[in-house]
């Protein structure tokens, strides 16, 4: 471990207690090393939140059916105007052709000079005239120049229809259009994550940071963030495990994964003992293949619906040594923020040690000043009687 990292590496001016140099180092800001070229990860999920998994050999297709209302909301906006036309088109021509059938049927069309003639529709003189009625019927439009008499009873019973089915026509696809329009992914698009991730000090301790912004001035409401690793892995029994998803704790316990969106927020992960990164140091790190996915959830304040907004870092993505610029600024009464600077991050002294290794050594030069201060009360070889005995 001592050969990983040269921030750990004894030398001869060592601080005394064999305590590491990673500790003095914290001033001295470093150059992050080079990293090599690596061969590009696929994503699991996109910078801009899409899934990127798609399902295959999938027989049971007639469940896309049973659930035909999100099967339709889900489809691609050319594939959904189509379908809307096609609703709307089919029924009118399946009407229009009963209706012609209706007229051809009662001979309608063999009567059209005869004004003692009563039809079924008056004026309906073909199936272009049929289709037109049809339009008509389920929009109730009304143009008062084809009208349908009593003296046809079929012609009553498919008007009923026409108008019951055509209401439930208009209710479904009309539905569907509007849930689609005021889809909350829409509103997601105003949600941005920072493009890279960053790994510093914060209070003495090591944390992956990254921001999210709301470009929008009507806030999320009731927002939260969770974070995910997504990385391989074999069990002790051999399994191996592709794309497992680990937690990463961004303050769940302490409610700060609860957030305020008025402003471009800090989200952090503190490397702790239950951290996945607890003993990966920089090098560690950069040698590692993983992803991280980031989820911001919360209801939209105009509608009321769920939003879900996504990215995601890779390896290549985390910054090791850099801290974020600040966006926001105090004005003549308001506070601004300069979303230009929102992805910019600057380089901060931070020691190249992992978490676990850091905590070991502000363990042990927290044991090194105790007893160096201890060592000061001592007298004779052997440290002062307590107080009880001193007085007896």
């Amino acid at each position: 471990m001592a050969q990983e990292n040269s921030a750990f590496s004894p030398g001869p001016e060592e601080p005394p207690g064999g305590l590491p140099r990673a500790l003095t180092a914290r001033a001295e800001p470093r150059e992050p090393p080079e990293r090599q070229p690596r061969r590009g990860r696929q994503r699991y999920v996109e910078k801009d939140g899409k899934c990127n998994v798609q399902q295959g050999n999938v027989r049971e297709t007639y469940r896309y059916l049973t659930d035909i209302f999100t099967t339709l909301v889900d489809l691609q906006w050319r594939l959904s105007l189509l379908f809307f036309v096609l609703a709307y088109a089919l029924t009118w021509l399946f009407f229009g052709a009963i209706w012609w059938l209706i007229a051809y049927g009662r001979g309608d069309l063999e009567h059209l000079e005869d004004t003692t003639w009563t039809p079924c529709v008056n004026n309906l003189n073909g199936f272009v005239a049929a289709f037109l009625f049809s339009i008509e019927t389920e929009t109730t439009i009304g143009y008062g120049h084809r009208v349908i008499t009593d003296q046809c009873p079929e012609g009553i019973a498919l008007l009923l229809l026409q108008a019951i089915l055509g209401s439930m026509v208009n209710a479904f696809m009309v539905g569907c259009m509007f849930v689609k329009i005021s889809q909350p992914n829409k509103r997601a698009a105003t949600l941005v994550f920072s493009s890279h991730a960053v790994v510093s000090l914060r209070d003495g301790r090591l944390c992956l940071m990254f921001r999210v912004g709301d470009l929008r001035s009507s806030h999320i409401v009731e927002a939260s963030i969770r974070a995910k690793l997504i990385r391989s892995r074999q069990t002790l029994e051999g399994e191996f495990i592709p794309l497992h998803q680990t937690d990463l704790s961004v303050g769940f316990d302490t409610g700060d994964d609860r957030l305020f969106l008025v402003s471009p927020l800090v989200i952090s992960h503190e490397i702790d003992a239950s951290s996945p990164f607890w003993e990966a140091s920089r090098r560690a790190l950069e040698r590692d293949d993983f992803e991280i996915v980031v989820i911001l959830e919360g209801m939209v304040e105009a509608t009321g619906m769920t939003c879900q907004a996504r990215s995601s870092y890779l390896v290549d993505e985390v910054l090791w040594g850099h801290r974020f610029m600040s966006v926001l600024s105090l004005e003549d009464g308001f506070y601004e923020v300069d979303y230009a600077s929102f992805h910019e991050t600057f380089e901060v002294p931070t020691p190249s040690c992992s978490a676990r290794e850091l905590a070991e050594a502000a363990a042990r030069l927290d044991a090194h000043l105790y007893w160096g201060n201890g060592g000061d009360k001592e007298k004779n070889g052997r440290l002062p009687p307590p107080e009880s005995e001193s007085k007896v």
